[in-house]
């Protein structure tokens, strides 16, 4: 199945206030997000991408807004099951206000029993965040191929929560994740089961291009650790 490309937006202007943005209209980036989405381009220059999709959220579209220009061939579909979460009435407070709310002891500890008044619970967030990227990897792997690359931009805690799932953790562990804005995660979705291959990245990528399968006449996808479903032993080599 395809390789999956996790971007977070870049630094938004909640972000610099210390506010829970959610869903709240008119987020963009600031002055450094925009100087991290104008460096993506670069950063994802080495993958033979074949398509973008985006939470319908502003800060996300400015992300890969440049990615866009610099490949103005590739199509750009937006996704509402990859949208912020629904933090409902704690949306636009500020955190420092929201650290002595009860709730959010239980955001932090036992996430998977939090649901914000007003909004989504986090096991809502998560349930439908990777039925999107499943039904994603389905349509990208039938119109382009089990070896396809495709971005998704999407928000911290739907990243974070995605990882979970492809890591087979439960969602009470997802706050010991973390990605950075713009940070890149990358995970390669296979039959039996997905492989992380970056978590919140800001460095080089070329190492996540496709690979020439260097099989035998006889040999077949699966029998190749980087396109089938076995863990290297030992971690392997790494890219060449």
């Amino acid at each position: 199945m395809p390789t999956l490309i996790l971007v977070r937006h870049g630094r938004s202007t909640a972000n610099t206030s210390g506010v829970l943005a959610g869903r709240t209209p008119g987020v963009q980036l600031d002055e450094r997000g925009a100087a991290q989405a104008a460096g993506l381009p670069g950063r994802l220059a080495g993958l033979p991408l074949v398509a973008a999709v985006s939470s319908p959220l502003q800060r996300c579209r400015q992300t890969l807004q440049p990615l866009l220009d610099a490949r103005p061939g590739l199509p750009l579909h937006t996704e509402d099951g990859l949208s912020e979460c629904d933090y409902g009435d704690w949306s636009g407070r500020k955190l420092a206000e929201l650290s002595d709310e009860p709730l959010m002891s239980v955001v932090q500890q036992h996430p998977s029993a939090a649901a914000f008044p007003g909004g989504e619970s986090m096991r809502a967030m998560q349930n439908r965040a990777v039925d999107a990227v499943r039904a994603w990897n389905a349509r990208i792997e039938a119109e382009y191929g089990e070896d396809a690359v495709y971005v998704l931009c999407s928000h911290g805690d739907i990243i974070k929560a995605v990882v979970a799932d492809a890591l087979g953790m439960h969602l009470d562990l997802f706050q010991r994740i973390h990605v950075d804005p713009c940070s890149v995660t990358a995970i390669r979705y296979t039959r039996l089961r997905p492989f992380l291959l970056r978590l919140g990245d800001t460095g080089d990528l070329a190492g996540l291009a496709p690979r020439e399968q260097g099989l035998g006449a006889d040999a077949t996808p699966a029998d190749d650790a980087d396109h089938g479903s076995h863990a290297q032993v030992g971690g392997g080599a790494g890219a060449p």
